[in-house]
């Protein structure tokens, strides 16, 4: 009986951790990240905890190649049931740099990684509650359709005028587009493709503007590691077994009570003047 697989990719971040910790006790892991020394740590928090198959491999996800090397050694390892797009969520500040890891990284990935798809397969990407705070009319909306189009991340960048925080949106944006675009594709092979957008999380130095969207936030609290982790493997379990081409928000309700937040921030910048 061959084993099944569940990849990773930023493995090496909190949620890959806590999402690793819930699914690996019986199934074999593959942590994918740019960072060896990285994975090396996840890999031994894993080993811990009493994970006892766990892989990890070092791949620059931007490279077809070797994303293309990366599903040959999932090949070998068992049927692959399991695929987690979690690379981009480091806060980069490089716009270019966030753009390939999310779009262009994940088209590699997804390219890769179809024809190992089977009926048990699920794959989920990482979004963010962001990409809904970005307007749909915009010029930017087509061309981010294109996905892979010759010099995309010279041309986002070009609405996004170098600011990370845009290019940040704008590439998790691209994520729900691509999910919603591909599903057909994967669902040809009975395979499923969703997506996922947190919320905030707590991060160092938090903002004026971060707080204003906790108040505003209907659940007055930030998501924790494992709560991302849990509607993650959700989406990959059986129980979701009709569930494709959707972005599940894990938000406290934020984007909910968006349109209360935003004239909340508006009257708060005007109040500086």
């Amino acid at each position: 009986m061959m084993k099944n697989v569940y990849v990773i990719t930023g493995g090496s971040e909190e949620v890959a951790i806590a999402l690793a910790k819930q699914i690996g006790t019986r199934n074999t892991l593959l942590l994918v990240d740019a960072c060896e020394k990285c994975l090396e740590l996840a890999r031994q928090q894993l080993l811990q905890a009493g994970m006892t198959d766990v892989h990890c491999e070092t791949v620059d996800l931007t490279s077809t190649q070797a994303v293309g090397k990366l599903a040959e050694k999932v090949s070998g390892l068992g049927a692959l049931r399991g695929l987690v797009h979690m690379a981009g969520m480091s806060n980069a500040n490089d716009s270019k740099r966030l753009m390939a890891d999310n779009v262009i990284g994940m088209n590699h990935v997804l390219e890769a990684f179809l024809p190992l798809a089977n009926e048990a397969t699920s794959a989920v990407m990482m979004s963010s509650i962001t990409a809904y705070m970005v307007p749909k009319n915009g010029q930017y909306m087509e061309v981010l359709k294109q996905q892979l189009s010759a010099n995309l991340t010279e041309t986002l960048d070009q609405f996004t005028q170098g600011d990370a925080g845009a290019a940040n949106s704008m590439a998790k944006l691209a994520v729900q587009l691509i999910v919603e675009d591909q599903a057909w594709v994967w669902g040809q092979k009975g395979a499923r493709l969703n997506s996922v957008s947190p919320g905030m999380m707590s991060l160092p130095g938090d903002t004026e503007d971060i707080q204003t969207m906790l108040d505003h936030t209907p659940l007055r609290r930030t998501v924790e590691p494992e709560e991302i982790a849990s509607a993650i493997e959700f989406l990959l379990s059986d129980s979701a077994s009709y569930i494709t081409g959707i972005d599940l928000r894990i938000d406290g309700g934020t984007i909910a009570n968006y349109p209360r937040m935003k004239a909340a921030m508006s009257q708060q910048k005007m109040k500086r003047f």
